[in-house]
């Protein structure tokens, strides 16, 4: 096996979701983006405990130190999450920002950590361990972790149901059932209401969708190019010989240069997310079209 996992002949096989236990009737009862979630999911428990308990006021005897957060780690996402909280949420949703935040929260960091772990190459570890105790694991294409859990189109589309899901569930809360089917009608004329209606059914199913794709595309073909990039340049070390050195050298320069931009496209597929989600929430309320554009406005997209 090559000492370049990453070098495989197809880069795809870094990125995408790989089963580890299947039923005899061919069923994924298991596969590597579980894992990645789990491991996801229990990041967020054990962090948001530290970050609660370091953010909290402390005893009385501790005079004006007792409102310092008590980490730099905790207050980075303190300032994340104030930021997310007063500057993207609230000129959107107003008086019911507090109601929707743990929401929107857990959306941002589950898809960040999620972006974040499919730049750790926890698959080729994998693959280098297995080759030498389970090689069968990798003829069957199998693994227990790595990949990246958000380039799934069913991880994402899960995460989008979910989204979809709160933003009719808010529309139906602020609304009442009549104003939820009003709203269907966009306040357009009666004759129009047989193009109208159905248009805007497609578009409650639309925009999750939406979601779906956006972030499963931006995910797969930042993480191929990273996997192609690494390809090229362990190629080139071992394959080319000095011809090859030039290329394994700029691949290798354009590896770090792309991982850097990868680390900033993580935050920002996960704040979109989040974002969009806030949008169409605040566009299923008590607004009319001058108050919603002003609120657009105030975040920058109007």
């Amino acid at each position: 096996m090559s000492s370049f996992t990453l070098a495989a002949s197809n880069p795809v096989d870094h990125v995408i979701n790989h089963p580890f236990i299947i039923s005899e009737s061919g069923w994924w009862l298991w596969s590597s983006a579980q894992t990645n979630m789990v491991i996801t999911a229990l990041i967020l428990v054990f962090a948001g405990l530290f970050v609660g308990k370091a953010i909290r006021t402390g005893e009385e005897s501790q005079g004006h130190l007792r409102w310092i957060t008590r980490s730099r780690f905790a207050h980075t996402v303190e300032v994340i999450c104030g930021y997310l909280r007063e500057q993207t949420v609230r000129p959107l949703l107003h008086d019911r920002t507090d109601r929707f935040m743990p929401f929107l929260w857990t959306i941002f960091f589950f898809i960040l950590i999620n972006n974040l772990l499919g730049l750790v190459p926890l698959l080729d570890f994998q693959n280098l361990v297995a080759g030498q105790l389970a090689p069968e694991m990798i003829a069957q294409h199998k693994a227990f972790v790595g990949g990246t859990a958000t380039q799934s189109i069913y991880v994402t589309g899960a995460l989008s149901l979910i989204a979809g899901l709160m933003i009719n569930w808010s529309g139906l809360r602020e609304l009442g059932v009549a104003g939820y089917l009003k709203h269907l009608t966009a306040g357009a004329p009666i004759f129009v209401w047989p193009i109208i209606i159905p248009i805007e059914i497609l578009g409650t199913f639309i925009k999750p969708v939406a979601l779906a794709i956006r972030l499963f595309a931006n995910m797969t073909a930042g993480h191929i190019l990273v996997a192609v990039l690494l390809g090229f340049a362990a190629g080139g070390f071992e394959k080319l010989g000095f011809i090859g050195l030039p290329v394994g050298i700029i691949s290798s320069a354009a590896v770090v240069a792309i991982y850097f931009l990868e680390l900033f496209v993580a935050f920002l597929q996960a704040f979109v997310f989040m974002f969009l989600t806030t949008v169409f929430i605040s566009l299923l309320a008590h607004h009319d079209d001058h108050e919603t554009a002003h609120d657009l406005a105030e975040v920058g997209i109007a």
